[in-house]
């Protein structure tokens, strides 16, 4: 079986320091990860296979070898800590003859890049009137507790904002300005509407939370044009051939998204407290910290709960090592499947189901509205499922279907 090297080792005993993994079961994922790579050498899958094929490949191989479902979880949670930290820290491929003992030595700690750094705020920027302002902004933003994606898009257009302008100066700014930034964003470069709105959202918020300023009023800007947008949506066949390629817990997220109507944050984000299994009823914590209620799909509801089974008892472990503390959103990330994760694997698995459409996470949910459309159910019903404040929202769905009309209309007292 291949080594670790003795550099990557020490590496990952740091890493897995770093994400609260428990010592006492370090040596078992330090054995997984190194079953992985002995499995990637034996299969001599190539460089060009991406990471999500490998894991995959490696979890139906365990299946085969009747490895239960704890273990398996415990391998794939191993191997994508393996996996992050040599994304992060771009270490160099294992290869057989790169090996040698194993031993353990000083631990480099690592962590995942948070979306607030992300979002460039922090950054300094050449003009520290710019940064102050940024920060008053940022502050707002965290005191309303708003997601780290409003952050991170609110930074970026006052960042664009600011380089538009060439630096100038906070306090001389006006709707001037944001209009010729707008008309900009509509003329030259042909943004869409909804990509306007979003500019024109996040300087309204700049500069009442940033500048303390009222906005002022904007007239004669040009406005990108709106399309009619129809939402793809997939048959029942194609999303069982999506499933077929994808492995444990890919699968069982494309079964929560499409089975309740999920947006792809608010599947990831799921725990225990949100699933009431004697009412079959899942709570979901959506957009705008706002709380709605959708039945629990009775197919796979003996899957969840054998999930929740095994990640209970890992919390039992990490709370029996004094691992207690609470996981804040930057956290989870390091702990729990990562979106990137979940959409490179969604990616390779509709190549493989040979599905044409272009498929992203969000096309499950399009998929819940209309297969629920299709069966019959109210338009309000549906609007309530998914947690739309406008009917409107939900009405695009009646695109999707054929409509079935009465040529010849009755009395309704006929009825």
């Amino acid at each position: 079986m291949i080594l670790i090297p003795k550099a990557v080792y020490a590496r990952y005993l740091g890493y897995l320091k770093l994400n609260a993994v428990d010592s006492a079961i370090v040596p078992e994922y330090v054995k997984w990860v190194r079953y992985y790579l002995d499995f990637c050498a034996k299969n001599l899958i190539t460089d060009d296979t991406s990471v999500s094929e490998r894991l995959q490949f490696f979890l139906e191989k365990l299946r085969e070898k009747n490895q239960n479902d704890e273990q398996r979880l415990c391998a794939a949670h191993a191997v994508n800590l393996y996996s992050t930290m040599q994304r992060e820290e771009v270490l160099p491929n294992i290869h057989p003859a790169e090996t040698g003992p194993s031993e353990p030595s000083q631990a480099i700690p690592s962590s995942r890049k948070s979306c607030y750094i992300e979002a460039g705020y922090q950054v300094q920027s050449d003009s520290p009137e710019w940064d102050k302002v940024m920060e008053s902004m940022t502050d707002e933003i965290k005191v309303r507790h708003y997601s780290r994606k409003t952050l991170k898009t609110y930074a970026n257009w006052s960042r664009n904002f600011q380089r538009f302008l060439k630096n100038k100066r906070p306090e001389e700014l006006s709707t001037v300005d944001v209009k010729e930034y707008l008309t900009y964003l509509a003329v030259k470069c042909k943004v869409a509407a909804s990509t306007q709105n979003q500019a024109f959202n996040s300087l309204l918020f700049f500069f009442r939370h940033g500048l303390n300023r009222e906005f002022g009023e904007l007239r004669d800007v040009p406005r990108a044009k709106k399309s009619l947008y129809i939402p793809a949506v997939l048959s029942r066949d194609e999303i069982d051939a999506i499933l077929a390629q994808l492995s444990y817990p890919n699968d069982l997220v494309v079964k929560m998204l499409f089975g309740c109507g999920l947006r792809l944050f608010e599947g990831l984000q799921l725990r225990v407290r949100d699933f009431n299994f004697d009412a079959e009823m899942l709570t979901v914590h959506g957009k705008g910290k706002k709380d709605r209620t959708v039945p629990l799909p009775e197919s796979i509801i003996p899957e969840l709960k054998s999930q929740i089974k095994v990640v209970g008892e890992l919390h039992e472990r990490d709370l029996a090592a004094g691992y207690d503390e609470v996981f804040l959103d930057d956290a989870v990330e390091k702990k729990y499947l990562h979106e990137s994760d979940f959409q490179e694997a969604l990616y390779h698995a509709v190549r493989k189901a040979k599905i044409l459409k272009k498929v992203t996470s969000h096309i499950f949910r399009h998929s819940f509205a209309t297969h629920l459309l299709q069966a019959g159910y109210d338009i309000r019903v549906i609007q309530n499922l998914l947690g739309h404040a406008s009917l409107k929202t939900t009405m695009i769905y009646t695109h999707c279907v054929p409509v079935r009309t009465v040529k010849e209309p009755n009395s309704p007292l006929d009825f």
